[in-house]
């Protein structure tokens, strides 16, 4: 079952926004194995990023092995902050 991840950064840039997804992202062409959709920009008093993944399971590949190892390492100009995360079992996914 699909598995949608929001991550809002409170004071959020699309410069942090455009160096963090540089650092997780295989490229600007390419979702990372197990995504199936992402989208990101500006919103109340931030940046906010929604992704779907193939599944929970392929969710938790990736933050596991990717994004939290790259986050903790730090990125330069990347976001300060973790972000504020909503997580859910998709319902219904219309592409």
């Amino acid at each position: 079952m699909p598995y949608a991840v929001v991550h809002h950064f409170p004071g959020g840039t699309k410069e942090q926004y455009e160096a963090s997804i540089g650092a997780v992202h295989p490229s600007r062409s390419a979702l990372p194995k197990g995504q199936i959709f992402h989208a990101a920009g500006p919103s109340a008093g931030g940046w906010t990023i929604t992704a779907v993944h193939e599944s929970k399971e392929s969710w938790e590949l990736f933050r596991d092995g990717t994004l939290m190892p790259k986050m903790q390492q730090g990125i330069k100009g990347g976001f300060a902050t973790p972000p504020q995360e909503t997580a859910f079992e998709v319902y219904n996914l219309q592409k």
